[in-house]
């Protein structure tokens, strides 16, 4: 069964530890990640994926959070995302992003675990490959199977 969610954000940032910011659009590049951010290249995290559902959780605490403060590259709206099975493929634009890797641990001085006493990233958060790259924007409607 085919299933859609939608881009709610595209989120880059130059240097790691710090916030990504918004842009209209962003190209994925095959088995690196997204061109002009610094967590792109080899290996299993090339583009990290949060829903906007799960940012919204940690607005009771931090009311100015949004999208790219958890230095996801795609905020989506409308798609489970911890629930996903590694090797679900998302299909997102001209793009094509395997899940690698459900959550992950979070930094040393980690802004948002320091400022609310908790993070979302590690239990909600996703990572994946680009299998097939592809430009991907904000205004993009993502499907997968299940």
């Amino acid at each position: 069964m085919r299933r859609t969610f939608r881009i709610v954000s595209v989120n880059v940032s130059r240097r790691t530890g710090e916030r990504k910011k918004p842009v209209r659009r962003a190209v994925a590049v095959r088995d690196h990640g997204l061109e002009g951010d610094a967590h792109a290249g080899p290996g299993e995290r090339q583009v990290s994926l949060l829903a906007v559902e799960d940012i919204e959780t940690m607005r009771a605490k931090i009311p100015s959070i949004g999208p790219g403060d958890f230095a996801e590259n795609l905020t989506t709206e409308g798609i489970d995302l911890a629930a996903l099975p590694v090797g679900t493929r998302l299909e997102i634009g001209e793009a094509v992003l395997e899940i690698t890797r459900i959550g992950k641990e979070c930094h040393a001085g980690c802004a948002i675990r320091e400022l609310a006493g908790d993070c979302v990233m590690p239990r909600r958060g996703v990572f994946a490959r680009v299998e097939r790259g592809g430009e991907i924007s904000d205004a993009d409607t993502g499907s997968y199977d299940i």
